[in-house]
């Protein structure tokens, strides 16, 4: 895919600022979930990892830096040109599970780091994706013992939803404030 270049509504949901991409360009995407893009947002490098809506489409998060150094902020609309990348950025990795990890046994980490980063992005979206802290304490726990034994991705969950429990209600991105 070439590079797409298209204006969008900054929104916010939750306190947050976001932008849902348009459905025609969502629908270039080579993925229904989540897809690592490099690009500018109002001039502005960035490479980050678009997310799923769970309607078929994406939404990117306008973290507080890129707000600041791009001059956008909620209720404006943004320039965007984003072209899918293969290369992956890092995910920011939780404490809890990054807690997990470190004090796990050596393999568990050799395991984690010899992952791809889009595997380390699926395994932190599904600790991320609930609001229970039990079920979250489980997670990080179930995701030990997963990489312990081997497996490289965290299970069977469905990868065009969207997980984050701040921005979403089973699996849709909710609407904005």
């Amino acid at each position: 895919m070439a590079s797409s270049r298209f204006r969008a509504k900054v929104e916010t949901i939750n306190g947050f600022a976001v932008i849902r991409l348009p459905t025609s360009e969502s629908t270039k995407l080579p993925s229904r979930g989540q897809v690592s893009v490099r690009g500018t947002l109002n001039g502005l490098p960035l490479q980050t990892v678009l997310e799923p809506d769970g309607r078929s489409g994406h939404w990117l998060r306008v973290d507080t830096r890129w707000e600041a150094a791009s001059r956008v902020k909620a209720g404006q609309t943004a320039a965007l040109e984003i072209e899918p990348t293969k290369t992956w950025p890092e995910p920011t990795v939780p404490a809890d599970l990054e807690l997990a990890l470190a004090s796990a046994p050596e393999g568990v980490r050799r395991s984690w780091d010899d992952i791809t980063p889009m595997a380390r992005w699926e395994w932190v979206r599904w600790v991320n994706a609930t609001r229970n802290p039990e079920t979250r304490r489980r997670r990080v726990g179930v995701s030990i013992a997963k990489l312990s034994s081997g497996k490289r991705r965290p299970c069977c969950f469905d990868l065009s939803t969207c997980t984050d429990p701040q921005l979403s209600r089973n699996g849709v991105l909710v609407a904005p404030d």
